[in-house]
């Protein structure tokens, strides 16, 4: 009779007394031999067993079923099976004389009805192993998230760390860290896309799982969406306070999320040669503005032009505004950006300014952190009487998700509004400094060139909404700041050379004072 000797471990197994592949063999080779067995094969796996599927396994089965192999050789039952499809198809193949003996060194098989019922209570007691093994390591992941301890394998940005004689914890990568902040910092801005967030860590010597390549797209996508990277764990749709040290604030974080949205809006309308549909409505009738391409033929030279334009889709009322080409639709576009726009001098005087400014406001905010701390501890008291009437059953469990949600990420912007009192003495300058920051990146994508693309995000971060009439595109401003610009005549676009200090300081102190009114 010929036997083939199965071997498997696989990496999620987490128990010590398995024996490696290598052990295996050895035992099998040394039990063949003292049995006197004939070993047709040696069939290596490194593949869990907890559901059906395994390719050396299933192929171990087509030889037997061929009747190249009447018998199987293997450290125990629980190698071949932790699954009910796999050990039920072992028990047929004993049935139907496809399989004729069992052996191992760790159990007694004989192929009798006895035989195979212990074979069938050692195939169900490893699957309760298994079964059970899922429930406790689910039971403990749940325990850990309650506590702020991510379970898992920690993001790229960070490591799992297990110092000797401790438990094990999450610390920053010190090293990859600051180039995922520096990614989050360069998409807020609007005028990156995934591809060239994904190229910039690549540059950065920050790769994926695999070393030396680069971080898939979708990776980026979920880096950019993850909560954790500003403390906050969220495990199957629920938030919990983490308690691991978090390397941006929660008001970058929905700056992502808001440019994430815009380019899933306009990804497909980026795929066409129209770069700027949705982007505006009809000042008339109010319909959205569609754009369209027409081929012209000309007869003497024997060439075909494309030309593009933008017109009202007229899907409401009966309207009479006519097409605008593309050129000058990009071309009045740019124009509105760059008005809205700070030179590189203009914002680097802003923020040197703002700087000032807040040194001087620090010894007065004391009051304001006073407020903050109270509203904490008053989300905190909220959050226990939630969860006492979870427990009480006197709230729905989805009702709860939600409510315990929307009062974490209150609780988690409470607090950096706090730190960023602490460190910046008032909370008008980061939202001012990321302002500057976009105002500045729209004057250098307005005086680019073929960058259709990036003209088109970057306008939804100056305007909220434009419209076309008359052939002239209409701007409505994101905020009063870039409103402000645009009205300052060109003032915010000036070099050292060019500059008129007055009209930029009261330029600068009324945009100030929107930011500190928010």
């Amino acid at each position: 009779m010929k036997y083939i000797a199965y071997c498997r471990k696989s990496t999620d197994e987490p128990d010590r007394q398995i024996l490696s592949i290598e052990a295996q063999i050895a035992e099998v080779k040394e039990f063949a031999l003292r049995e006197n067995l004939e070993i047709l094969e040696y069939i290596i796996e490194s593949k869990t067993a907890k559901s059906p599927g395994r390719g050396e396994f299933n192929r171990m089965v087509k030889l037997l079923e061929a009747n190249k192999a009447q018998g199987i050789v293997a450290w125990h039952p629980d190698r071949l099976a932790r699954n009910s499809v796999d050990g039920g198809q072992l028990i047929y193949l004993l049935d139907t004389g496809k399989l004729l003996d069992l052996k191992f060194p760790s159990f007694w098989f004989d192929n009798t009805p006895q035989g195979k019922f212990m074979l069938n209570i050692a195939f169900g007691q490893s699957k309760y192993y298994v079964d059970n093994l899922s429930e406790n390591v689910k039971r403990g992941n749940r325990q850990k998230i309650r506590r702020g301890e991510w379970p898992n394998k920690a993001p790229i940005g960070y490591l799992n760390y297990h110092p000797i004689n401790q438990a094990k914890t999450i610390i920053v990568d010190t090293q990859k860290s600051k180039h995922i902040i520096k990614a989050f910092e360069l998409f807020a801005t609007g005028g990156f896309a995934f591809i060239q967030i994904r190229d910039f860590l690549a540059d950065n010597k920050v790769f994926g799982v695999n070393k030396g390549n680069k971080i898939h797209l979708d990776t980026i996508r979920r880096i950019l969406s993850n909560p954790f990277y500003y403390g906050v764990l969220k495990y199957k749709g629920e938030f919990f306070t983490g308690v691991h040290k978090p390397i941006i604030t929660k008001k970058l974080f929905d700056k992502v999320q808001q440019v994430i949205n815009r380019k899933s809006k306009n990804y497909l309308s980026h795929k066409t040669d129209f770069h700027f549909l949705g982007l505006a409505t009809c000042g008339e009738c109010g319909s959205s503005i569609t754009a369209e391409k027409h081929r012209k033929h000309y007869l003497r030279r024997d060439i075909y032009v494309d030309y593009h334009y933008y017109r009202c889709s007229k899907k409401k009322i009966p309207c009479h505004q006519s097409y605008l080409e593309s050129h000058i639709f990009e071309n009045q576009l740019r124009q509105i950006i760059f008005s809205a726009s700070m030179s590189p001098f203009v914002a680097k005087k802003f923020l040197d300014w703002a700087s000032d400014d807040v040194a001087t406001e620090t010894n007065a905010t004391s009051g304001q952190i006073n407020t903050l701390t109270s509203a904490i501890l008053d989300t905190d008291s909220k959050l226990n009487n939630l969860l006492d009437g979870y427990i009480d059953k006197t709230i729905d469990p989805l009702d709860y998700q939600r409510k315990k949600n929307e009062l974490i990420q209150y609780k988690v912007t409470t607090e950096e509004k706090i730190k960023e009192i602490n460190n910046h003495g008032s909370s008008w300058l980061e939202p001012f400094a990321e302002f500057t920051k976009s105002a500045l990146l729209a004057h250098k994508i307005a005086r680019a060139k073929n960058n259709c693309d990036d003209l088109s995000i970057i306008a939804k971060t100056v305007g909220s909404n434009y419209f076309l009439l008359d052939k002239t595109i209409h701007p409505k401003f994101q905020n009063d700041g870039f409103l402000a610009l645009a009205n300052g005549a060109g003032v915010a676009c000036a070099t050292s050379h060019s500059c008129d200090y007055e009209k930029l300081l009261r330029l600068y102190v009324q945009i100030r004072t929107y930011f500190k009114s928010l």
